[in-house]
């Protein structure tokens, strides 16, 4: 009976646990986490700087879980040294553990640009973690100026949640648009105009250059002057304990279909990970919570025995700002590519299909609610439109749209 490791105690890694447990329900697991608390659902840091929820009903599982599970969780500690050939990790207190089976489930870390007189600015943070939440609520007060460098996901988060905190605040991203990498100019537009209803200035197409202590100076040359400094601009996936084993590395952790690394027993699943894209059909980082959990269940299963792939992972995002709410999927259209495109407009709402050589590859929806999960579902099953009432889809997404066969195969029950 060999002992399985778990590097990390996210999402992926509770996962990992839940599938470990589906196949072998004794052998000891070692999760080690560098974070000193118990796991917690990440996204709502943002509520908590808000003042919406309290870090201590964050768990992400109840309170006996790891005890049921049969864990050990060493917290405060880090995996620094991995010996592939001895089975063994190497923590930086100087243990050392063996294993039978490894997953690496280390997330990712905030990118912090080399950007010139960084250093003296005193109140800086970044936003990922429970202390990087807890850092910068003691910091703010109520006549705060506050920078934030990035728009995307975890900057505008961010800036949800100190609005109202806080005097001003100001929004800065080299990109045209807010969440560059989740809508296009259409619903940034409709998104940005929801947080600027909330004060938030915007300074797009441009970012900060240097800092001169509590200003910068902006690549346009405007200057922004600030109490408080939050960097959001990107993050990069922990690849170092793989690399530097000697397993292979692009900008994630490269692993199989079956969350297999390079690395003999040696698996990896979440934000570390470069796993297949269903949508694209290659290998990429999918850094979002649904990925994370799917792949944490298929790396675990297989840790135990199992046989379990996981070949059709897409990009998905379920956002929300100030009660408007963005659901995306798959991809776009690039405009030479050819393929349709079926758009709807409400008051203050978006919805755009994707369709490429009769199959749905994506859509976005801002400020419109549908059961985007069946639209998802024919995006990454690739199920030609053909099977199906595509025109009755596009007017909202229904399983009225399947045939009888297909509804009682994927559904059950009466049709």
């Amino acid at each position: 009976m060999a002992d399985y490791i778990i590097v990390g105690n996210g999402a992926a890694a509770l996962a990992c646990i839940d599938g470990i447990r589906h196949v072998d329900r004794e052998a000891p697991i070692t999760v080690i986490s560098a974070e000193k608390h118990p796991a917690y659902c990440r996204p709502l840091i943002s509520y908590a700087l808000e003042g919406r929820a309290k870090p201590e009903n964050m768990g992400a599982r109840a309170d006996d879980y790891y005890e049921k599970n049969g864990c050990t969780v060493l917290y405060g500690e880090k995996a620094v040294k991995l010996d592939p050939a001895a089975h063994t990790v190497t923590l930086d207190s100087g243990r050392v553990l063996p294993y039978g089976k490894l997953c690496a489930a280390t997330g990712s870390s905030p990118f912090v640009p080399p950007i010139e007189g960084l250093d003296t600015v005193e109140e800086k943070f970044t936003f990922m973690t429970m202390d990087d939440m807890l850092a910068l609520d003691a910091a703010v007060k109520p006549d705060s100026t506050v920078m934030i460098v990035g728009a995307g996901l975890i900057g505008l988060k961010c800036a949800e949640g100190l609005a109202g905190r806080v005097k001003s605040m100001t929004v800065c991203d080299l990109a045209p648009r807010v969440l560059s990498s989740v809508l296009d100019e259409e619903g940034a537009a409709l998104m940005q105009a929801k947080l600027e209803e909330r004060g938030i200035t915007f300074l797009l197409g441009d970012t900060a250059a240097k800092f001169e202590g509590c200003r910068a100076v902006m690549k346009s040359g405007k200057t922004v002057d600030f109490d408080v400094l939050v960097l959001a601009v990107g993050v990069r996936a922990n690849t170092a304990l793989i690399r530097e084993a000697g397993g292979a590395v692009n900008r994630g952790i490269l692993t199989d279909t079956r969350m297999r690394t390079s690395l003999p027993d040696v698996y990896a699943a979440g934000d570390c990970a470069e796993g297949y894209d269903a949508s694209i059909g290659a290998n990429r980082v999918l850094a979002i919570l649904p990925n994370a959990r799917l792949q944490g269940e298929c790396a675990g299963e297989n840790m135990a025995g199992g046989d379990r792939v996981f070949d059709n992972a897409v990009p998905m995002n379920a956002i929300g700002f100030f009660g408007l709410h963005a659901l995306t999927a798959g991809r776009s259209l690039a405009p030479d590519e050819g393929g349709e495109i079926y758009e709807e407009r409400t008051n203050g709402g978006l919805k755009k299909l994707y369709v490429k050589d009769g199959l749905l590859i994506g859509f976005e929806l801002v400020g419109v609610m549908e059961r985007a999960g069946i639209c998802t579902s024919l995006i990454r099953e690739k199920i030609p439109l053909s099977t199906l009432d595509f025109d009755l889809m596009r007017r909202g997404a229904t399983t009225a749209a399947f045939s009888p066969e297909v509804r009682r195969q994927k559904f059950g029950g009466a049709v």
